[in-house]
């Protein structure tokens, strides 16, 4: 499973579209197997899904998310968590993983 988060200055980003890197981890059952960092593509509707499906993205953890892209992202079959709270790649990707993420309201409000 690859679960990507976008990040700013080493956390995670609030709004998903305005990051400065995606940090994806590579995880068989409860473990994280690897990390990779990628620049995103210029922010276009339509393009970060995409992208992310063609790096074999299975999750999306993020803080806020519009709906036309929570969409895009479901019609490239990727999960997307939203609501997260501000902290590390890492942590974020470990909470998912051992099912003790807090997710909470969208913090995008478009």
């Amino acid at each position: 499973m690859k679960i990507a988060i976008p990040v700013a200055q080493g956390r995670l980003s609030p709004h998903f579209g305005h990051c400065e890197e995606f940090v994806i981890f590579e995880a068989d059952g409860q473990e994280v197997r690897g990390e990779s960092r990628h620049q995103p593509p210029a922010h276009e509707p339509g393009v970060l899904p995409r992208w992310l499906h063609e790096l074999g993205t299975e999750v999306i953890i993020a803080g806020g998310m519009g709906q036309r892209a929570q969409q895009l992202f479901a019609q490239n079959g990727i999960t997307v968590v939203v609501g997260a709270s501000a902290g590390t790649p890492e942590e974020l990707a470990c909470a998912y993983l051992n099912g003790t993420l807090q997710a909470g309201d969208n913090l995008c409000d478009h």
